[in-house]
């Protein structure tokens, strides 16, 4: 019998023990933790009420509800609870942030800075005010995937107004110099936004050290549901001035008007408050079945690639390339396994990752490509099951693939 047919008998007693299939795409979205749908449950029956309804106890309830979780969503990025917006997540975030900003200080200036690598909520809010006057600057990358300071501060001009530059990136999970990047701004009185989305809960995050003056979060990357967030826009040393995106009853300051998602609301703020209490130990334990998926991959196939910076990185994010497979094939062949590939299916073709081409990584490598999301709930032998079925299957898939039978004639030859 054959190394691989070994290796599938192996996978297929190690899958019998598991419950398939394995998620692992954290970065995608989380499940709820029970806690934090147990939290939630009483105000969708009991606790129905509207929290701007100031008449009666129903709507008592649900205000009390809805401000116990902006002091929990607060004291988890070292906010006040003054400064948090509620959003129905991260897009909305972005848009309110970037577009308010940009509006409430078109007299002082049109420039905006932001990078390649930025989510799409972020990119496209920023060409949209590309079409109405507005000049943005894209900083590129180096091949870790972090910005060159002095790029920035190069590209911050007198007119620059805001600066967008993502927390943590979501299909490499490298970590931005955050505080370096506030300080800056500061100096030269720029708003700095922040979409934070990726590392809230995951590391440790705090508005003051970090210089940040607007931040976007969502609760489904926390293990919250999902058409909730919050939006941190920063009341003093600077005081930030946004103009509202959404009109209608003055809700959240007058900043977002809407009426509230309080069970979503609450969802948020107790995510946030197992993260402030669990994050550190979560971290760690995260880290190591990352690096030891990391380990088994590298140890068990030659031509695999990391994607981006090791030390800057997310706790549970490994983004690797598997040389000489074709990305859609691999995912094909471990589809007992929720990953994401490093291509994006538009137009029935699938296109590289405008993330991963930004880092030099070429369109056959980033088609190659998996990002693995660790999250809460995964288990060392799942990660292990994971491990054995991504060798596998990159290793039959070699077998049949021309390339790899022309570059072992060559090596035959030399």
């Amino acid at each position: 019998m054959s190394k691989v047919n070994l290796a599938s008998d192996a996978g297929s007693i190690a899958s019998a023990s598991l419950k398939l299939p394995i998620y692992l795409d954290n970065h995608a979205t989380t499940p709820v933790d029970p806690r934090v749908l147990e939290a939630m449950l009483p105000y969708y029956t009991s606790h129905f009420g509207n929290a701007a309804s100031r008449s009666h106890q129903f709507g008592w309830q649900a205000e009390q509800a809805v401000e116990k979780a902006r002091d929990q969503v607060a004291k988890l990025i070292g906010a006040s609870l003054k400064e948090i917006i509620f959003t129905s997540g991260a897009t909305e975030g972005d848009n309110l942030a970037i577009k308010g900003v940009a509006q409430a200080h078109r007299e002082r200036g049109d420039h905006i800075i932001t990078a390649t690598t930025e989510h799409k909520a972020v990119l496209d809010t920023c060409r949209r005010l590309e079409k109405t006057g507005f000049r943005v600057t894209y900083l590129p990358v180096a091949s870790d995937g972090l910005i060159d300071l002095d790029d920035l501060s190069r590209a911050v001009d007198d007119k620059a107004i805001l600066v967008t530059i993502m927390y943590a990136n979501n299909e490499t999970g490298v970590l931005q110099p955050i505080a370096e990047i506030g300080r800056i701004c500061h100096e030269r009185s720029t708003v700095f936004h922040s979409d934070a989305v990726q590392a809230i809960g995951k590391v440790p995050v705090n508005v003051q050290d970090d210089n940040v003056d607007v931040m976007s979060i969502t609760a489904h990357k926390v293990y919250g549901p999902k058409g909730v967030g919050a939006l941190y826009v920063r009341r003093k040393n600077p005081r930030v001035q946004l103009v509202a995106q959404i009109d209608g009853g003055g809700h959240e300051h007058g900043m977002r008007s809407g009426t509230l998602n309080v069970a979503g609301i609450v969802g948020l703020g107790e995510a946030c408050e197992i993260a402030m209490k669990e994050m550190a130990e979560e971290s760690k334990r995260l880290s190591y079945l990352r690096d030891r998926l990391k380990k088994k991959l590298e140890d068990g196939l030659d031509g695999t690639r990391i994607n981006g910076n090791m030390q800057h990185r997310l706790p549970g994010n490994l983004n690797m390339s598997f040389a000489a497979v074709d990305g859609e094939s691999l995912l094909m062949g471990i589809n007992d396994i929720a990953v994401s590939s490093g291509a994006a299916c538009t137009s029935a073709s699938m296109e590289p990752s405008y993330v991963l081409k930004a880092l030099g990584v070429s369109d056959e490598d980033a088609q190659s490509s998996i990002r693995f999301g660790v999250g809460r709930f995964n288990t060392e032998a799942e990660v292990d099951y994971v491990a054995d079925k991504v060798i596998n299957t990159v290793k039959k898939l070699r077998e049949l693939s021309p390339a790899c039978e022309a570059a072992r004639a060559r090596a035959e030859l030399t």
